[in-house]
Order: C-alpha cells, then structure tokens, then sequence
C-alpha cells in the first residue's frame, strides 16, 4: 500500500521505545455519590452526560453530570408492591426519552421536562406481560417524541411503536404498538437501527439473541401523516435477514449487542477506521467488525459477517482463587462495551481491554469480587465515557490516549496511509515511513518509495545506492526532490551538494530522452516519438520549476558548467532565467536576433545598466518597440542613451515624424521636463543633420524653447550645427533669440530671404529705434539692388513697411542711371512733408516767445506784491499778535503765521525727506556764524517753510485724515 507523504519524519529506533507509556490506556475510578444511598441500585442508565439510577425502592434519581448536585428523585405512579421492581430502563442518546420496564410487566415513559412517569398501557396489552430486552431509537434523536422505535421482546418479537409525551388524561403516549418481526431463538438482546448514507429510506437493522446475530438492510414503507402507522412492516416482510449463527450452547450464557459510541469531535480518523463497529457477545465469546455503507445493499450483511472477527473467551487470562492457582473453570464473559479502539469486558470481577484491532489484552483489572454484584457496563454514546454499576457503587472507567497503539497495529499489517495518519511525533512517522519505504521496494515500486524515503531517516547513502544498484535514476531524482525539501535552510552544505546533484541529474535525464527521439526517428520514420517528446517537455518543466524553487540553493557557477557541459542552451536559459542573470538572458536572445524574446525580457527589468547595454543593438532593429519600453521608465537617465540614439539616426533616413530617437527625446523634454543641455543638443543635431529640406519641425523646437528663456540648448553648438547644415531660417532664428539682430538681418539677406530679414529687422522694435532703422537700411539696400530700374516704384512700396525710412535715406542707394521720374511723387511728397514740418517749428517757435514775455512780465509784478497787516492780527496757529516776533504772511490769501509757528506745522506735516532737510538747516543755522553760507541756509529754510500756506495749499487737502480732537486737548470743551 502506498504512503501518503504530506509530512515529515526524522529518526527512530524501535517500535516499543516510541509508545508513551507514562500512563495507563485505561483506568478505573470509583465515583463518589453526593446523595445517601440507603438501598440497591436495580438498573442504571447514561447518556449524554445524564446518569439514571433505579432503586430497589422504586425511586429513580435522574443526575445531570455537568450539575451533579442538582438531583430529580422520582417515583413511579404506583408501589413496587404493586407493579413489581424496576427490572431494566433504556435511555435514549440524547437523554430525552426513558422507559421502564418491571419485574411484573408494567411500563412506564419518562420525558427529560417530566418528573412524573406515564403508564404505557397499550404497549403492555400488546406485549402481554413479556418484557422489553431492548430498544433501537430512532436515528434522528427527537426530543418531543420518539418517533418511530423498535424493541425486543423477550420472547423474541420485535415491535414498532411512536411514543410521544401527552398531558391529556385520557390519551395514550403510544401512538400505536405492532408486532412486526419474531426471532425463533429466545430474546431479542440487542436491536439497532441505522440508516445508509445517501439513502434516506433504506434502513440497516442488527437484532441478536442468544445464539444468533441476524442482520436486514432494506427500504422502509411511507405513510402520511406521521406517527399514523408501521414504517417498517415492508422491510420485515420483503427482505431475508443475513444470519451470523452461534454454537447451540451459548444460548444459555449471556447476550448483549454493543455499538461503538460516536467520535468525539477532538478526534479525526481516516477513512478506513471511520465506520461504525458493533459487538455481539456470545457463549462462544465477542463476535465484532465494522458496519461499511455500501452501495449494494444486497451483500452488504455478508460482506459485514465476512469481515467480522470473534474474540474467544480462553484468550482471557484466568482469575486466581485464593491460594493464588488459576481457576479450573473459566466463567463466561457477562457484559461488554465498546470504546474507539477497544472491547470492554466485565469477567469474574474484572474489568479487561481487548485492542479490537490485534485482540492484545491492554488492560485487566480486579474491580469487584464477584460477577453477581455487577449490574451492567454502559456507554454514553455522546460524551464518550464508560460505565461500571454494582448493585451499591459507581466505578467510572477512563480512556487516556486510547489510539497511541494503534499506528503499530496498522503498521504490522502494513497499512502505512493509516498507520501515518494515527502515528504522533516525528518518530513515530518516521518509522512508519522507513518501513513503507522498506515495503515499496520490496514490491519494486521504486518511485513510490522515493517519496516516503525522502520525508524518513533511512541514511542516505543507503537509499541512493539503492536506487543506483536498480538503475531507478527518476526514482533517485525524486528523492533526492523530497530530502533537498526536507533540510533546513541553515544546512547550506547539503543543499548545495543535493541540489547540484540533481542538476547533473536533470541534465543526463533530458540528453537520454533527445537520443532516444534521435534514434527512434533514424530507425523508421513512421516511428511515433511523441511519447518521448511528451516526456520530455515534462522533464524540462520540472527542471524549470525545480530551479526556481531552489535557485538560493544552486552555485552559479557550477551550475553553469554542468548545464554548459552538457550542451543544453535551453536549460542554460531557464537558470539564467530563475537567478535573474538578464545579461545573460539579453545576450543569448540578442545573438540569434530574436528581437520580440529581447524585448520581452527587457520589459521585465529595473537595472538601469541593462537598458544601457542593450539599447544600441536593439535601436537599429526594434527601435520603435524599445522606445515604448524607454518611455515606461522615467527612472532612466537619458543622457546614457545618447550615444543608442545618434548610432541609430546615423544610418537612418525615415521621415522625421518616424524617427524614434527624436521620438524619445522629445518626450523626454516635454514629459520628464528635462533641460540637460545635451538632451536638447542631440535632438538639434538630429533635426539639423536630417537630409530632408524642410525645416519645420526644427523651427517648431526652437520656438518652443524661446517661450520659457533660457533655452536649454547651447545656442553656439546649435548655430554651429544650422550653418553646416545650411538651416537659414534657423540660424536667422537663433541669431536672433541672441539679439545679434545686424546678423540675423545679413544671414537672411545673403540667401535672399527678404521677408525673413524684414520680419527680423521688427524686432527691435520701439525700445531701439536707431537700430531698427539701420536693419531696413540694409534690407532697403538689398531690395532696391534686386528691382532693377523697372521695378523702383516695387521696391519703395516694400520699404514704406518702416516708418522711419525717408527717401532721402534711400537715394544713395539707387543706381546712378535711376530716371528721377519713377520716384518724382515720393520726392514731392517728402519735400512737403519737410514743409509742413518746418512751419510747424515756427509756430512752436512763436508760441515759446509769447510765454517768455508772459514770464517777465510775472516777475516784475511780484517785486511789487504786498500785503497788510492789522494791529493785533493773530498768528493763525498760536493766535498770538503777528507783531510780536518774526511771522510770514502769504499775500494771496492774507493768511500770517510766526515763523516758529510755521515752521513746527511744516515739519510736522511733511515727508521724511523734508523733515530732515529742515531740522539739518535749523541745527546749521542755529549754531550761529555769518557769510555766505548762512545766507544761503536761511534762504533755503525760509523757501521750505514759507512754499505754501498751510490752509490754502494741498498741505490743508493732507490733514483731512487728522482727529478734530487729538489726545493734548480738553475734550470737556467738544461736550454737547
């Protein structure tokens, strides 16, 4: 069998040493009652952590485990006088539903919500008088009845009733009761119902009686309304029964059928150890095996009986008596149960574990003196704990572990997916995986064993030399896979030797196959290899991914020499690949000239360098291709891909509207916004040394850059660049973003650009008129050299485009033989302008006079100004007599003011410059001195002060944002 190998193992050494055995599988513990126990326990029951105990008194004590202190003691309606004593009670899984049958034939239902039993009367009339010895409940454990249920009489009739809680007086519980089924041989001791995966109406029942096992597996019958009638009459009366017969003597021992409980959810098993597992204790002893689902109903009780095994009573040690010799006779096996993995067995006092799996006894233990004080063995199917009651105590017995066997029973029988899935630990795996291995090679499944060799601790030379001894080389290289898998990452050493290995591996492994492609097509040519060709892209794509998973593990090196020994490129590839060895990758792809492999490649690449080293060779062949990968890289520095872009224009004569290097660099000016003047020189240079005439798109560049001065080209280069080339217009254009105007104008003219130079002869404009005019002179002269003489009249009305060109500016230019006649009208026309120009300077002349007399005649009338001062007129600052010390009066509005009055208001009301002006003449006049100095200072001081009345003038107009009332006046005057 072949060995799931999702984990991994390391070493071990024998089977026995791996078992924990600080603890017992099984233990028995008495329990301590916490009520008075003042008679015998009759019956017992448990179940989902519920516990039901049946006095001989005819109480009943219902005790919920999770509360144990919390007790229900229940009596039933009538006296054990009356009804007889509490012989057996069944107890449903789900602890809801309780029956309870006497020694005199009563019964009585009990629902969990009740603490007051009810009297099944109909089902006593039916069974007149014989008692239940079993029930099988109903799979979906209903809690507000019990649907429908069979039960095992005595005298071996099997019935179906619907028992359901009634509070009315007059209505039965039991809905109805019928006898459906009778077992020839004695009770029915045990009956289970179960239903088929996937089959809602197929029903599996197991009924046993003393000396026989029967088995049915059939559909049920549907009714309309439920609980209206029988559901399993039709199964009883159509299908025959599959028998498991027992020897005639064991009718008389004990009979008991057990089911195992349900998996707890802390436990996961496989799919083989999944199924349910019954019991059937016999005289001859315990007859138990799985319950598979098959599919066909009709073997499925003799594939059941087939694969069941009996476990013998003689297997079980005999008890000693007590002078310590081995009892000569062997009581039989009284009660039984059935845990995970295991058979409980009540004998002669003692409680004995059989592994279910191997039948080895794991547990014996004395618990009581003698069989007659044992009242029964119980399961809680639901909580999965086990149950001893004697007719006075309560023995619990625990399971701790229960399946640590149970991987080296499944190993033993070399069940390996099994006995891994139960192993725990990494050496219990281990072994498992050691000796599956060890099985698989056996059986020679080489590959299989690879895998489980690879996760164990079997040495490894051993393994390989294994492998190589059978020349497995695909099975070698699979373990060699799973072992690289299985070391740390910090085993460097191994890793790098294994994964090496493998690589020299790989490579023998896809040379084999290419030859045996090779031979098989030179043998016949109606050969069909795609076989091997299948095989041999599957190689390649495991080698690709093994190289990729496992690169950090591979020295560059040696792994190219291996692969480079033994000649395969694409391989060779495929690591390059992995380890990102682009260069390696570019140049490979780059020498065969496959351009799309290149470029698909250098999509996938940050290093700037190699975008630097591959961009000339793929300029010339893929250049718009490489563009758009250029563009998508902002991070680039364009200026190391120049030499690229100038080796590919070199050769290139394409349109420039399809040069891909003035393509990129024009993005990179006007997206990325660069101003490297180099950038900006290669695309002049492309532009200029282009063989096409036109000059457009150079002119378009150029006068992009005059908008956001300074240009980010070198202007010397590129007019250097238009005159080799002979671009005219775009020197002329450049000649004049440099102001060299005078230039720009002769360039223009020495290649006949007239228009060129006029328009270059504006841009002086009104800030230079005198150069302006000197450009038109020159074009004046050019274009009046071109006309000729019969064109005079042309030229003029070409020149009139200049306003400051006069016709006595362009005579000199005119040839000697010039007829006056052609330009009489523009002479006239001059020599009228200069007429009319020269009576308007006398007017102006005239008018200039006339204001001078004015003038003089102004002055004289101010020496003779006066004005009159009133005794006692006041000073109109200090109100003070204008008499009393010097004053200025101001003879056009009569206003007076002392000087010292004057002049603070003046300074106060005055500029900054004033203001200092002022104080520096005060302090030169106050120091006092005579001449011509102070003269002149108090003359200017006087001019400063006395300029204007301060009431009359606009220094009156500023104090318009001055306070009526300031802070050194009495503002208890302004009070209305």
């Amino acid at each position: 069998m072949a060995l799931d190998t999702g984990g991994g193992y390391v070493a071990s050494s024998n089977l026995q040493d791996l078992t924990d055995t600080s603890l017992p599988i099984f233990d028995v513990e008495r329990v301590q009652l916490r009520f008075s126990n003042a008679s015998n326990f009759v019956a017992a029951q448990v179940a989902n952590n519920v516990l039901i105990l049946a006095l001989e008194t005819g109480r009943i004590l219902r005790i919920d485990l999770d509360s144990p202190n919390d007790i229900d003691d229940i009596d039933l309606p009538k006296k054990s006088s009356e009804v007889g004593l509490i012989r057996r009670m069944f107890l449903d899984p789900s602890a809801s539903h309780l029956i309870i049958t006497t020694t005199l034939g009563e019964n009585y239902y009990l629902h969990s919500l009740s603490r007051q039993p009810k009297q099944l009367s109909r089902l006593k009339s039916t069974l007149k008088g014989t008692g239940i010895e079993s029930i099988a409940w109903n799979l979906s454990l209903p809690t507000a009845s019990t649907r429908e249920i069979l039960i095992g009489a005595s005298d071996g009739t099997i019935y179906e009733t619907y028992i359901e809680q009634s509070n009315e007086f007059y209505r039965r519980e039991e809905k109805y009761v019928k006898a459906i089924y009778k077992i020839p041989y004695g009770p029915v001791t045990g009956i289970w119902v179960d239903q088929m995966d996937g089959r809602p109406d197929v029903r599996r029942i197991l009924a046993s009686s003393a000396s026989r096992l029967f088995h049915f597996v059939g559909r049920v019958g549907r009714h309309g309304t439920e609980g209206s009638d029988s559901i399993f009459v039709r199964l009883f009366e159509t299908e025959a029964p599959t028998v498991q017969e027992g020897s005639e003597s064991s009718a008389s021992g004990p009979s008991l059928l057990a089911l195992s409980p349900d998996l707890p959810n802390t436990i996961t098993m496989n799919d083989s150890t999944s199924e349910q597992v019954f019991a059937w204790l016999s005289g001859q002893g315990v007859f138990y095996g799985s319950l598979p689902n098959s599919p066909n109903i009709a073997v499925l009780g003799s594939k059941t009986f087939s694969n069941a095994k009996t476990f013998v009573r003689s297997k079980i040690v005999p008890s000693e008596n007590a002078s310590g010799r081995k009892r000569a006779k062997q009581d039989p096996i009284k009660t039984i149960a059935l845990t995970q993995w295991h058979i409980l067995a009540f004998v002669e006092g003692r409680i004995v574990a059989i592994n279910r799996l191997n039948e080895d006894i794991v547990y014996d233990q004395v618990v009581l003196e003698s069989d007659d004080d044992a009242l029964c063995l119980l399961t809680d199917p639901k909580k999965n704990t086990f149950w001893l009651f004697s007719k006075s105590e309560i023995f619990e017995i625990t399971a701790t572990d229960e399946d640590r066997d149970v991987w080296k029973v499944m190993l033993k029988e070399q069940k390996f997916d099994a006995a891994l899935h139960y192993a725990r630990g990494s050496a219990q795996k281990d072994a498992v995986g050691t000796a599956s291995g060890d099985y698989l090679i056996s059986k020679g499944k080489f590959l299989e064993a690879a895998g489980v060799y690879g996760k164990s601790s079997k040495p490894f030379e051993h393994v390989c030399l294994t492998f190589i001894d059978h020349g497995e080389q695909d099975a070698l290289r699979k373990y060699l896979l799973t072992k690289l898998s299985s070391y740390k990452k910090s085993s460097i050493m191994q890793r790098t030797m294994i994964a090496s290995w493998l690589v020299e591996i790989f490579m023998t492994k896809l040379n084999t196959i290419d030859d045996t492609i090779t031979t098989k097509a030179e043998l016949s040519e109606n050969t069909n290899t795609e076989e091997s060709k299948d095989e041999l892209a599957v190689i390649q794509t495991e080698f690709k991914d093994f190289v990729f998973k496992y690169k950090g593990d591979l020295d560059r090196k040696t792994t190219y020499e291996i692969i480079s020994s033994h000649g395969r490129e694409q391989e060779l590839l495929s690591y390059a690949t992995a380890i990102n060895d682009y260069n390696y990758v570019l140049s490979y792809w780059v020498q065969r000239e496959r351009w799309a492999e290149s470029l698909d490649v250098l999509k996938k690449q940050t290093d700037p360098s190699i975008f630097y080293k591959y961009s000339s060779v793929l300029m010339n062949h893929v250049p718009a291709e490489l563009v758009d990968i250029l563009m998508r890289h902002p991070d680039l520095n364009p200026r190391n891909l120049i030499p690229a872009l100038l080796n590919y224009t070199k050769d290139n004569s394409a349109p420039l509207n399809q040069n891909q290097a003035a393509r990129y660099l024009l993005f990179c000016i006007n997206q990325m916004n660069s101003t490297d003047a180099a950038i900006h020189n290669t695309l002049i240079s492309i532009y200029a040394s282009h063989p096409s005439a036109s000059e457009t798109a150079l002119l378009n560049y150029l006068s992009a850059q005059s908008t956001h001065p300074p240009p980010s080209y070198d202007a010397d280069f590129a007019l250097r660049l238009c005159i080799q080339h002979s671009r005219v217009h775009s020197c002329v254009h450049i000649y004049s973003l440099m102001g060299q105007y005078a230039s720009a104008v002769s360039l223009a003219l020495k290649h006949n650009e007239i228009q060129l130079a006029s328009e270059i002869a504006d841009r002086p404009g009104d800030s230079n008129p005198a150069l302006r005019k000197k450009l038109w002179l020159a074009v004046a002269k050019k274009v009046i050299g071109q006309q000729g003489t019969g064109s005079i009249k042309t030229a003029i009305e070409f020149l009139k485009r200049c306003e400051l060109l006069h016709i006595e500016d362009l005579i000199p230019f005119f040839p000697d033989f010039v007829v006056i006649d052609d330009f009489k009208e523009e002479i006239c026309a001059a020599l009228e302008s200069y007429s009319h120009h020269i009576d308007a300077l006398k007017s102006e002349m005239d008018d200039s006079a006339a204001t001078a007399e004015s003038i003089k005649e102004d002055i004289k009338r101010l020496d003779k100004r006066y004005a009159i001062v009133e005794p006692g007129e006041g000073c109109r600052v200090c109100n003070l007599p204008l008499s009393s010390r010097q004053f200025f009066v101001f003879p056009s509005c009569q206003h007076g003011f002392h000087s010292d009055c004057l002049g603070r208001k003046v300074l106060e009301g005055s500029g900054l410059t004033t203001r200092g002006r002022i104080r520096e003449l005060q302090t030169s006049i106050g120091r006092g001195g005579a001449g011509a100095r102070r003269e002149r200072d108090v003359k200017e001081l006087d001019g400063l002060v006395g300029k204007e009345c301060i009431l009359c003038s606009d220094f009156a107009i500023k104090l318009i944002e001055e306070p009526f009332v300031t802070d050194s006046d009495n503002k208890d005057e302004w009070a209305v």
